[in-house]
């Protein structure tokens, strides 16, 4: 199942179903299936509450990932994304927002798919993932 809400904004996804299908289809080649996967829309100020009390971070980010999984190649999830994060991040890389979310959408999916991003070199890995995915939207 895969569900997408907003807590404290307005947001809704655009092209919802082809987005589910998307995302389903990205996890299926990863190599997981997908149980509950959540994906949360919220401003800077929700998620920056929550990156300080669940991981003692005192800064705005785009996404936060929380991993639930509890089975091998299942995914189960809740993956917080922050909407004004995504529009400012879209302006500074010159992309669009719709670009801009789906990319942020399938960087939690490879979060809990098992990648990295903390060091160079597995941002680029990273990278390269979502821009492959990015091509199949």
């Amino acid at each position: 199942m895969l569900n997408f809400f907003s807590e404290d904004i307005d947001f809704k996804v655009a092209n919802p179903l082809k987005t589910k299908k998307w995302i389903k289809n990205a996890s299926k080649s990863e190599g997981y299936e997908i149980s509950t996967l959540n994906y949360i829309f919220c401003s800077d100020d929700y998620l920056l509450e929550i990156n300080k009390q669940y991981l003692d971070h005192n800064y705005f980010t785009d996404i936060i990932t929380f991993d639930n999984s509890e089975e091998d190649n299942v995914l189960e999830g809740d993956i917080y994304i922050s909407v004004d994060r995504v529009e400012e991040n879209a302006k500074t890389f010159h992309s669009d927002f719709a670009s801009e979310m789906r990319r942020v959408l399938i960087h939690g999916l490879l979060h809990l798919a098992g990648y990295e991003d903390s060091t160079d070199a597995l941002k680029q890995a990273m990278r390269g993932k979502e821009d492959e995915y990015l091509a199949q939207f």
